[in-house]
């Protein structure tokens, strides 16, 4: 039997949804691309569907980071978030554009199972960017390891 989510999806952004390439330099985009297909059984279209919604997560983390939301990715998207980040040089740079400073990442050792995954999905999708609901609805029940009460990435 199948059943439908609880919740509904919100709709998508409109033709002048933000475009997570418009944050990366298309060379840095590429590479994460390559990285991602060598270091996981991807094709290029799931890695640039993971990385889309990575970029779209770390954008509206830190545009919000002020507002202490609790967001975080689920394991599949943060596949792509850690992947730039060990990309170190072009991770920085990204950071220094648009956050202004380097966007620490410390996970709690612990996942929390508080519908945070989803919380996020719709942060991002209020944020302006289209969400790809199959990777984060894929991980809703698992949750993420954000320390509560922090602005967390």
């Amino acid at each position: 039997m199948t059943t439908a989510l609880a919740t509904a999806r919100p709709e998508q952004p409109s033709a002048t949804a933000r475009d997570p390439r418009s944050f990366v330099r298309p060379e840095v985009w590429d590479r994460q691309i390559k990285l991602l297909t060598r270091d996981h059984p991807w094709d290029a279209v799931m890695a640039e569907r993971v990385f889309a919604q990575a970029v779209a997560y770390l954008i509206t983390a830190m545009e919000k980071w002020d507002e202490k939301l609790e967001i975080g990715c689920g394991p599949v998207v943060d596949i792509g978030v850690h992947g730039f980040i060990l990309d170190t040089r072009n991770y920085r740079a990204f950071c220094a554009e648009h956050f202004g400073r380097f966007l620490e990442h410390v996970p709690e050792i612990e996942f929390k199972y508080d519908g945070s995954v989803e919380k996020t999905a719709r942060v991002i999708a209020a944020n302006g960017f289209a969400v790809d609901w199959p990777l984060w609805e894929v991980d809703f029940a698992k949750c993420t390891p954000c320390a509560p009460g922090t602005s967390c990435h």
